[in-house]
């Protein structure tokens, strides 16, 4: 599976990224996929990698590249509970300076950027993000709605910016929300602001799940969990990119 590192110009400077494509040479339908808080690291590659080998061109940009290149602050190879409060208290000030401004500035040109690299085919492309990347991967859709075909959340805070962002939704939408976070009435209330607004979309609550169940290198990691994620969003990605 070929991998590069690359950096992506905008506005306030280069954003380093990763990404992943199949082998084999061809042009690819363009997946963003936005990391969770903690950032770009090996279960972030892992998953790209695994996105790649369906078919796709997976670009996982830096969103905290003004602070530095990823990761930003020093990781532990398993992300317990016990270490959560004293990375939080790191990655939160740089979660708040990282502004509704700066994400669609940022979208702009990491968009300009999947869309014009050789290995990425013409045509739509998806967003795809885990925990707050899952704002960013709807405020990136609602930004760009004739570029963006699918969008897909994760145990991601999507109802933050209410029924307004909803309303400039086009694409198709995937929202897998963890037990831990989301009740069954807060579902019933987020998905009628969802029917309000005219999307097309899924929302379910995975059960047994807590927040950040994808990802492999924390406690919060759930096996079921992220088997039903790939089998939500792999499908989605068929429907709405022209793959191959």
């Amino acid at each position: 599976m070929p991998t590069k590192t690359l950096q992506i110009p905008t506005p306030d400077g280069q954003a380093d990224a990763f990404a992943a494509f199949p082998d084999g040479g061809g042009r690819h339908p363009g997946v963003l996929m936005y990391a969770d808080g903690f950032g770009i690291r090996p279960v972030l590659r892992e998953m790209a990698r695994e996105l790649a080998g369906h078919g796709y061109y997976v670009l996982v940009p830096n969103f905290f590249y003004r602070n530095g290149p990823a990761p930003v602050i020093e990781l532990p190879e398993h992300i317990g509970e016990e270490v959560r409060p004293a990375l939080f208290a790191q990655l939160m000030p740089l979660i708040e300076a990282h502004t509704a401004e700066r994400v669609l500035s940022d979208a702009d040109a990491c968009l300009s950027f999947l869309t014009t690299q050789p290995e990425v085919g013409a045509g739509p492309v998806a967003v795809t993000g885990y925990c707050i990347g899952g704002l960013l991967a709807m405020r990136t859709a609602a930004a760009h709605p004739g570029r963006v075909a699918a969008v897909a959340a994760f145990h991601g805070p999507v109802g933050a910016d209410g029924p307004e962002l909803f309303s400039r939704l086009t694409a198709q939408v995937h929202l897998g929300h963890a037990e831990g976070d989301m009740t069954p009435e807060a579902l019933g209330e987020l998905n009628q602001a969802l029917d309000a607004a005219g999307v097309s979309y899924t929302s379910e609550i995975y059960p047994g799940t807590v927040h950040g169940f994808t990802m492999s290198d924390t406690d919060a990691f759930s096996a079921s969990g992220l088997q039903c994620h790939w089998d939500r969003l792999l499908p989605l990605l068929d429907r709405t990119l022209a793959n191959g």
